[in-house]
């Protein structure tokens, strides 16, 4: 399979966008890239005791309950404070101006200057009609507290499935950068595209920026199982809700400490195909295509984005 980029078109020089700044006031859920870092961050003992790694025959137990979207069960989200820890300072809170409004999403960082989230959180043409205009990333954000600086972004890649399509399976894109958010080039998400046999019942963490709780100002996180997989997506039994779309979907191997994104985050469980016959939450899977795609992105200084006439 051949996925195709699609870049936001930008302004020629005198004619930039006006876009006023992004107020997060709606919600919206809506082999590898590179190799190991040779001194991968090192995760603290309080990171260590909450990661989860290894696969797992049961799902991890919640009590009864919530009734909340995209929740199974009761909601066993963990607000995370201390954001300046790996992994957590690699995952960004994305305050999204479009023609149609504003939203909230989750990216998070494959490079410096590469942020990889959703499809419909750069391009929607149902609730945005079309591309967004700008994006206000703040890495490890923690209410007010923007321990990386905050960085706005007008260049965005995602692929022609998504654009033209709008295709569930293929809900990714990236936001280019001009200057690395990161001082420390290691502290960046892996990618990997695995087998099914490797995937399923393999444990499994997601984290992002919901709109409930948080307001899409603190980072949450929860784990569990891989219950299922399909040729492009998988799916877990882990919570989350509206503004985590985008979040990185992530595995621990044994004996390793930096995390590798196994599916972007994207769809609660009214986005689970009535065929699989389960209440569980998903994300386009990251597959062979989608490791090449990402490795274009991070590769090219502007994604190859077009040009407004």
């Amino acid at each position: 399979m051949k996925l195709e980029s699609v870049s936001r078109p930008v302004a020629r020089p005198g004619r930039e966008m006006d876009a006023p700044p992004p107020k997060p006031s709606q919600v919206v859920e809506r082999t590898k890239i590179t190799a190991a870092a040779a001194n991968p961050p090192e995760l603290s003992d309080p990171v260590r005791r909450r990661i989860v790694v290894g696969k797992s025959a049961k799902p991890l137990i919640a009590p009864e309950s919530t009734g909340l979207e995209s929740v199974i069960d009761a909601d066993e989200r963990t607000r995370i404070v201390n954001t300046t820890e790996s992994p957590w300072r690699m995952v960004c809170a994305l305050a999204i101006d479009s023609e149609w409004g504003t939203f909230i999403g989750t990216g998070w960082l494959v490079t410096p200057t590469t942020v990889i989230t959703a499809g419909h959180c750069v391009f929607d043409k149902s609730q945005m009609n079309g591309w967004a205009r700008s994006i206000t990333i703040t890495p490890g954000r923690e209410r007010e507290r923007a321990p990386y600086g905050i960085a706005k972004a007008t260049r965005f890649s995602s692929v022609d499935r998504w654009v033209s399509d709008q295709d569930p399976d293929f809900d990714l894109a990236a936001i280019h950068l001009d200057r690395p958010l990161l001082d420390d080039p290691d502290s960046v998400f892996r990618v990997g595209a695995f087998t099914d046999e490797e995937l399923v019942e393999h444990m499994i963490n997601v984290s992002g920026y919901p709109g409930s709780p948080g307001g899409g100002q603190e980072l949450y996180w929860a784990k569990n199982r891989i219950r299922a997989v399909s040729p492009r997506r998988i799916f877990y039994d882990v919570d989350t809700s509206g503004g985590q779309s985008g979040g990185p979907a992530f595995i621990f191997r044994e004996g390793e400490t930096q995390p590798i994104v196994v599916g972007i985050h994207a769809y609660g469980f009214g986005g689970t195909p009535a065929s699989m016959n389960m209440r569980v939450n998903s994300a386009p899977r990251i597959i062979p295509a989608v490791v090449e795609q990402i490795e274009k992105w991070s590769n090219t200084a502007d994604g190859g984005a077009g040009d407004i006439g």
